[in-house]
């Protein structure tokens, strides 16, 4: 990783600045409060946003509603900018976020952001959610926050560095692996009361077996049973069959009585039909025969049409007269229409003069008279029609009877018209007789024969009721045994049923056996060989990382020390100084033997993190933040010899000592008027 160019608006004491990182060794140089540290916060929030506790108004400006931090840097050829910006609301937050990798530029979630930076600096994937601990002791660590670590208490500085290097994995796995092996051993009770009746459902399963053999030895003799009595049964049906044709035969031989029976009284029918019709075809031959005269039809008709004609004439004349009276009756309505006309007339419609009463009684009695004129012709035409209807009503009684003469008489012509061809049919009737009886004669002899037949074969119907008795008790017999062998084959299907169901639950628990000796192995292994293995592999990591630590603290502050210390780390990764065989307390120490110490110390666990994990991307810098604290000028002479064994691509150093401008490549000043921090 190679830090290229910073650019930073309302940070801190910061308005608007930007900064462009050379190769090589850099000093942030500028007084206390010049703005130094401000610049390697605003890196740090450019990579991974605001840490868990860290407010955002310990980055915004005051007065500031926005900030922003732009971040261009390098990895592996990629060039990366990063921009994040604060917004002030009811609190300060992070609001947006944006990475560009070679010129491809993207919008992301704080969270994402952050993970897509570790990511590109290959940070292992456990550090994502935790705090930047990581960058802090391979990049940057402020000098203070150094020496509280070595003053940290033991067990914290020790889970502090498990954290940075990584292996505070052992101890989750050793929790994991209590946890694991708490949760084995009680699927194990589990197991084991699955298994507590596995030994009973074996005797159960072998009971049943020894049931199905005993009743199988059942079914050959039940089956030699039921093939004896089917073989019964066929012969009774078959002596029953024959007797059924027997049966069947007087059976048919009824039926056939029945229907010579039919056939004779259907011929006595008919022939006593035959001798009906012969005597009734005689008798209305002689009764219509003295009751008809033709001289009486013709003179009857004759006498029909003549009073018929008087009728229509007389009918005509009544009509006339009706007719009249209707006319007389208009004529006389309307003589009264103007009769009461004239008697309420004052005015004449025509002249328009006053009618006079001379003149209008004139006209009155005009009137009068012709009403009276019209009421006598009226009654004499009354008279006249009355006598008429009574001649028309004499003649319609005279029509009726004559009518109904004649109407018998052409009844009577017809009937013995039809009689006279009936006598026709008495020859055929006569013949057809004498066949019936001749038929009726045979029928009889049939009829008697058939009774002859059904008589021998009665005696066969005791003996088909016996037979068919027997043959109900062979049915039942066979039944009988059948639901017998149906009972034992359904024993033999129900003991075969609960078999398969505890061959199956013995399976299953002699795989749960199977699975609780494995359950047990693996408990045990994991509670003592595996456990035994993390420890020892913990154990040894941690003394290699604790060797290696130790020795290149050693070296990195006898650089900056006079031989007559010796320095060492114990196993809790606390330094030990020893000065002629005694031991130092660090609180002892002068100001800058104490900076010295931390210096070490960092240098040291930065060269270890960085052998540890050799694949991260930030090996390539560091950042050292007032690293000559408390120095004395012998102190920073050496301080020299630290740079120039030094061997990163980039080395940051953030100092007010000007004497350390002369030990780098690069020097940014900073400056501070007025409460605003610039870049001169």
């Amino acid at each position: 990783m190679l830090l290229k160019r910073i650019k930073i608006e309302n940070i801190r004491s910061y308005e608007n600045a930007e900064i462009v990182f050379p190769k090589g060794s850099v000093l942030l140089s500028g007084d206390i409060g010049a703005g130094k540290t401000s610049i390697l916060l605003s890196i740090e929030f450019a990579l991974f946003g605001l840490q868990p506790g860290q407010k955002g108004s310990s980055l915004l400006k005051n007065g500031k509603d926005s900030g922003i931090v732009e971040l261009e840097f390098e990895i592996e050829g990629k060039n990366i900018i990063i921009t994040r910006t604060l917004k002030r609301k009811k609190t300060i937050s992070q609001e947006e976020s944006f990475i560009s990798i070679d010129g491809k530029s993207e919008e992301k979630a704080v969270t994402e952001l952050k993970n897509t930076i570790l990511q590109l600096l290959n940070y292992p994937l456990e550090f994502a959610k935790k705090t930047n601990l990581l960058y802090r002791f391979t990049v940057y660590t402020p000098q203070e926050e150094m020496k509280q670590i070595i003053l940290e208490n033991p067990e914290s500085r020790l889970n502090t560095l498990r954290h940075v290097f990584g292996i505070d994995k052992y101890k989750r796995i050793k929790e994991n692996l209590s946890i694991l092996t708490a949760k084995l051993r009680e699927l194990s009770r589990l197991k084991q009361g699955e298994l507590s009746d596995l030994d009973s459902k074996k005797e159960r399963l072998t009971l049943k077996r020894e049931s199905i053999m005993e009743i199988n030895t059942k079914l050959p003799e039940i089956e030699f049973h039921i093939s004896t009595i089917l073989q019964e049964r066929l012969e009774k049906e078959k002596s029953i069959e024959e007797v059924k044709t027997k049966i069947d035969e007087k059976r048919k031989l009824e039926n056939e009585v029945e229907k010579t029976n039919i056939f004779i009284l259907g011929k006595k029918d008919q022939l006593s039909k035959a001798v009906k019709d012969i005597n009734s075809i005689k008798k209305k031959l002689e009764e219509f025969s003295k009751d008809f005269d033709e001289n009486s039809l013709i003179k009857a008709t004759q006498e029909l049409k003549e009073k018929n004609v008087l009728k229509e004439q007389l009918n005509k004349e009544v009509i006339e007269l009706s007719t009249k009276i209707s006319s007389l009756i208009t004529k006389q309505y309307e003589l009264e229409k103007v009769k009461e006309k004239i008697a309420n007339l004052k005015i004449c419609p025509t002249c328009l003069q006053e009618v006079n009463e001379n003149h209008k009684h004139g006209i009155f009695d005009q009137t009068e008279k012709e009403i009276s004129l019209i009421k006598n012709e009226r009654i004499n035409f009354d008279t006249e029609r009355q006598k008429k209807e009574i001649s028309l009503s004499s003649f319609k009684s005279e029509i009726l009877e004559l009518e109904k003469q004649k109407n018998y008489l052409e009844v009577l012509k017809i009937k013995i018209q039809t009689i006279k061809d009936d006598s026709k049919k008495l020859e055929d009737l006569e013949k057809s007789k004498i066949s019936m009886e001749n038929d009726i004669e045979l029928l009889e002899k049939q009829l008697l024969t058939l009774r002859t037949d059904i008589s021998e074969l009665r005696k066969f119907e005791p003996i088909i009721q016996s037979r068919e008795k027997e043959l109900a008790d062979v049915i039942l017999k066979e039944r009988e045994i059948e639901i017998k062998k149906a009972q034992i084959v359904k024993e033999i299907e129900l003991l075969n049923k609960e078999t398969l169901i505890l061959e199956k639950e013995i399976e299953e628990k002699e795989k749960a056996k199977v699975e609780l000796i494995y359950i047990m192995e693996l408990e045990t292994w994991l509670a003592s060989d595996f456990l035994e293995l993390v420890n020892f592999i913990e154990k040894n990591v941690m003394l290699q990382l604790k060797n290696q630590f130790s020795k290149l603290f050693n070296e990195w502050f006898s650089i900056l020390v006079p031989d007559t210390f010796q320095v060492r780390l114990d196993e809790q990764f606390t330094p030990i100084i020893e000065q002629q065989t005694y031991e130092l307390d660090y609180d002892y120490l002068s100001g800058g033997e104490r900076t010295a110490i931390a210096l070490a110390y960092r240098l040291a666990l930065n060269q270890t993190i960085n052998s540890f994990l050799s694949e991260i991307k930030t090996k390539g810098i560091v950042i050292l933040d007032e690293p000559t604290d408390g120095f004395s000028q012998q102190q920073l002479d050496k301080m020299r010899d630290v740079l120039k064994e030094l061997n990163f691509d980039q080395l940051i150093i953030v100092s007010h000592d000007p004497k350390i401008e002369s030990f780098v490549d690069n020097v940014i000043r900073l400056n501070k008027q007025e409460g605003i921090s610039s870049i001169s």
